[in-house]
Formats: structure tokens, sequence, C-alpha cells
């Protein structure tokens, strides 16, 4: 049986790499703040959504079949982490008598296999009782599927024929087998038999001797005692291997299911929190590649949602844009809108909500960032060397039909020479139809692309208001030439005599 929840046709490659750049994607978009949400404490949690979340779908349909029983799952809660509990307390019950199956004796093994698969078959009937109870609630095709599987495969033949194998493995009368006589007079042959088939009932309960020749080892017979428990090794020894297989196969079975359903229990988690904190989550429309396509109404970050009250969402329409450019004052909303964008990626792209009220977006290939990095004591080199090594890096990974979403990047130097370097960079990624989301204060690097390609740039500005005040909401406006850098010079005790209004005490900034 397969569990199919996060393909329609195949397994999740729990095993498979992380996507390159992982590493900055998680840090550059504060992805463990959402993780460990996901998580909720669980270890095991944090790893699968991990893994699930970084390996992004480009299949349309892929992601709407995910998003389908995601909201299944948002639909019925109880009856998923009840799924869950299940698998993970299979797993656990079989831990339990995992030492059995350390030996290396067929003895030993069989009794192992018996053991699991009686702990685990309990633990089917549970995962059957459910689907018995609750399939005809559920609408999306991978969980009708799962249900659909459980109710046919694990039916009342099923357990009765399953129990009858387990008892006779136990073999409480003893091992009954035939064997025949080599020409040195070695046994070979070694066949295990049904044991009390070729008895009747008379000879089963004593009332008639046995029909068969017998003969009964001395208590101090070492060598014959060894030699029978040779001949019995011998004689269990495919059934051995053939339990332990079995026992493996249902092993696997619970392996898969508690780490696909455990995505779903990480995404319930989080939309908990991101509901119980008053954001809005919606499924987005993921559309094809081209016409590109990005438009978002109440656009939140994830991760800033879960860590204060007071989050600006942000209304977008990219629609047709193969550039955004994101300028504007310092502190107001630029780096914030910028990571909301990329999560929004992310989450869609692997069958998750989004923070928002809407949002329509087209599927990439991978998303990549490259943002500023403070100065670190081990650089070997200057700042800006450090920018170009990861750019040159990301040009090694980064291919058609992606997202790259820079911050500040290529500001390390003079204005003049950072934003030549930038519009060599973002015009090879255009050209290569790779999409761009750049936030920036070099005002000849806005102002350049605005004069050569205004009707495919997008740009957007984080105003100031009088005062010094910052709504965070941006706004569809050409670049300015100043980024209002005296504002965060007033902020740090720069005014001599009595300083501009206030800013809001519950602002954030971007």
């Amino acid at each position: 049986m397969k569990a199919h929840l996060l393909y329609p046709d195949r397994d999740f490659d729990f095993e498979a790499a992380l996507p390159p750049a992982h590493d900055d994607l998680v840090q550059d978009l504060e992805l463990v703040t959402v993780l460990d949400a996901m998580a909720a404490g669980d270890d095991f949690l944090f790893e699968i959504s991990t893994k699930v979340v970084l390996a992004s779908l480009s299949d349309l349909e892929d992601i709407r079949y995910r998003q389908q029983i995601l909201a299944d799952c948002i639909a019925h809660p109880d009856v998923i982490r009840q799924m869950y509990d299940i698998a993970v307390g299979a797993l656990r019950d079989r831990r339990g008598v995992w030492g059995f199956m350390s030996s290396q004796f067929p003895a030993s093994i069989l009794s192992g296999a018996v053991n699991q698969l009686e702990v685990l078959i309990a633990r089917l009937s549970e995962l059957r009782k459910l689907a018995d109870d609750h399939a005809d609630v559920f609408s999306s095709a991978g969980l009708r599927s799962l249900f659909s599987t459980l109710q046919h495969e694990l039916d009342d033949d099923y357990f009765e024929t399953l129990g009858r194998h387990l008892r006779q493995l136990r073999f409480r009368e003893g091992v009954p087998m035939s064997a025949q006589l080599d020409r040195d007079n070695s046994g070979i042959n070694y066949v295990l038999r049904l044991g009390n088939a070729r008895r009747g009932w008379r000879e089963r309960i004593g009332i008639e001797p046995r029909s068969v020749y017998s003969f009964a080892i001395p208590p101090r017979d070492e060598a014959g005692a060894q030699a029978l428990s040779d001949m019995t090794s011998r004689g269990i020894n495919l059934v051995a291997n053939a339990a332990a297989r079995s026992a493996d196969h249902v092993t696997s079975y619970f392996t898969m299911l508690r780490a696909e359903l455990g995505f779903y229990v990480g995404c319930l988690n989080l939309r908990d929190r991101l509901v119980s904190a008053g954001q809005h989550v919606t499924f987005p429309v993921p559309c094809e590649w081209s016409p590109w396509q990005f438009s978002c109404t109440d656009l939140r970050d994830a991760s800033l949602a879960l860590r204060t009250d007071h989050v600006v969402g942000n209304d977008v329409d990219a629609d047709g844009r193969s550039l955004v450019i994101i300028t504007g004052a310092n502190s107001g909303g630029k780096s914030t809108f910028l990571r909301s964008a990329g999560l929004a990626h992310l989450m869609m792209q692997c069958g998750m909500f989004a923070t928002a009220q809407s949002l329509r977006a087209s599927v990439c290939r991978q998303v990549f960032t490259h943002f500023i990095r403070e100065e670190d004591r081990e650089m070997v080199s200057g700042r800006l060397d450090e920018e170009l090594r990861r750019m040159s890096t990301t040009a090694d990974q980064i291919g058609p039909h992606c997202l790259i979403l820079f911050n500040e990047s290529f500001a390390a130097t003079n204005e003049r020479e950072g934003s030549e370097i930038g519009r060599q960079v973002v015009s090879a990624l255009l050209e290569a139809d790779i999409r761009v989301f750049f936030v920036t204060h070099q005002f000849d690097f806005a102002d350049g692309f605005r004069q050569q390609l205004a009707d495919t740039t997008l740009f957007l500005r984080a105003p100031r208001q009088p005062g010094g005040h910052r709504t965070y909401k941006l706004s569809v406006a050409e670049p300015l030439p100043t980024s209002y850098g005296q504002d965060i010079y007033y902020r740090i005790g720069g005014w001599l005599g009595e300083p501009p209004a206030a800013r809001p005490a519950s602002a954030v900034p971007g």
C-alpha cells in the first residue's frame, strides 16, 4: 500500500538532497520562524517540514493536489491528527520489540517478526476503523484514495487470515516439518508443514496415539539438542525471512504515512498560530510561467506575523512585469515585502496557503536570494568581493523559469560602480528568462531601468509621511534620489533641537 499524500502517483523522496543555496534561502527569508511554528517543538516535524517546503513543486496539478488535501485537513483536523498519532504509535510499538529482530537465529527472527506484526496489525486495524468512520466527509482525491485503499485492502477477511497465520507461526505445539536423507544420511529438502492439518482430533487431544514414529532426546544430550535446533532453523528459515520482510513492509508503510501526514500536521500547526494572531490565510492560485503573473491583496510576511502583532500587508499587481524594483524610505517596509513575496512563492509551491487575502502567482522552478550580509570578522576580503562570489555561485545554479530576490545587493561600493554591477547582473538574468525582485537605495540603478525597461518593470516605493512617519505600505511610484537617511540620523540621536514627530510605537520596520 502507498499513502500518496504528497504526489498523486509516487512517493516523496525524503532522502533527496536539499536544493542548491537552501541555506541562504532559509536565512534570508527567516524561514526558521515558519518551520518552528510548523514543528511546534517536534524535531521530526521540523525536519519533514523543511524538506517538503524547500522541495518546490513546479507542476500546477501537483500543487493543486496538495492544496485540496490540505483543505480537507483544515476542515477535519482532528481526524488527520488522529491518523498521524496512529502512525507514530505504530513505529513506537515496533521499536519495543526490535531486539528480537537483531538476532541471527531463524527462531528469534521469526519470533521478533511475529511480535512486530501483531502490534503493527493492531495499528492497521485502527486506521481501518478511522476510514470506516470518516471516509465520507473527505473530498480531496488524495485522502479519498487513501481511505478507499484502507477499506479495500484491510477488510475483515484480511485481518482474520493474518491473525490465523500469526497464531500458526507461534508453533505452540512444535515445529512440524518434513525432510529427506541424502546419501550420506544428512538431512536435505527441509519443508515446513501446516502441523495439525495431518492429525485427527483424537490424536490432538491424546485419545489415540500419534500415527508417526517419534523419539525423545535425553535432557543431557547437548549434541542431540543442538542437532534438533539446527534442523528447526533450517525448516523455519524461509518462513522467518518472509515474516521479517512482511514486518519491514508494514513498517515502511507507517514510516511513509507518518512522514507525509507530518507535513500536513505541520501546516495545521502553522495555520493555528497565524489564525490565532489574526492573520489572513488563503490558498494561492498557481499559474503558468508565461505570461508572468504576481498579484496579491494584503500580502504579509508570514515570519514577521509570527513574531509581532502589527504587520502591514501590501496590494501589488506585477502581472506581465519581469522586474520589480522597490525603493524608498529607510525602514519603510521594503525588505519585509521582499520576504513576504519569497515566502509566498515557497509556501504556494509546496501546496500550502499564504498569508494574504488573495494571491495569484506564476510557478517558478526555484527561488533564489541574494541579500546583503553584515560584516564578518572572518572575511578574508571586502564585502563587495563576498557579494560577487555569492552571485557567481548563484549564477552557476540558477536557470530559466527561476525567481531571484535581491536585497541591497552591490551597495558595498560607490553608487556608480554598484549600479553598473547591478544593471549588468539583472539584465543578464532577464535575458535568461529569470524574474527579479530588487530592493535598492541606488537611484542610478533604478532610474536606469525606468528609462530603458519601463514597460516591463514595476516600481514600488516605501513612502515617507510628513514628520518621518512610515506607513510600511508600498505604493506604485517612480524611484526618488533620496532614501531619507536623515530620519535614521534623527532616530539615533542626531537631532540637536526638538526631534521630528515620534514614530508610532507599534510600527514595525521593514
